[in-house]
């Protein structure tokens, strides 16, 4: 394995209410093309696969105003991404049509794809 030769950091951070329910999402990155980058997000979700324990962490969190469309949209692009990355990872191209099936028809059930 080859050594560290950078190390860059994300950060977030999250508002919360008196219920401690996030009313805020905000993020930072350092490194990209143009620089850092900072913004607020009313939505995240994170995995992790741990190297010991070969087990996934997962954290997902969302704004109190995040509307049900824009979860939706936030879903649909997600498990779009995540059908992309399963196939440049494993180059299963069976498995990875399936998903983009899936994919297409969460989109129109949701409605953030017209319906065929």
């Amino acid at each position: 394995m080859s050594a560290v030769d950078k190390t860059s950091e994300i950060k977030l951070k999250i508002g919360l209410g008196k219920d401690k329910i996030p009313m805020r999402i905000d993020w930072q990155a350092e490194g990209g093309p143009n620089g850092p980058t900072s913004t607020e997000a009313k939505a995240f979700l994170l995995s992790i696969f741990d190297k010991d324990s070969r087990d996934t962490l997962k954290m997902d969190l969302w704004t109190k105003d995040m509307q049900v469309n824009e979860m939706d949209r936030f879903f649909f692009q997600t498990l779009r991404g995540l059908a992309d990355t399963y196939f440049k990872a494993t180059q299963n191209q069976q498995l990875a049509t399936d998903m983009q099936k899936f994919v297409q028809y969460f989109g129109e059930q949701t409605e953030v794809l017209p319906k065929k």
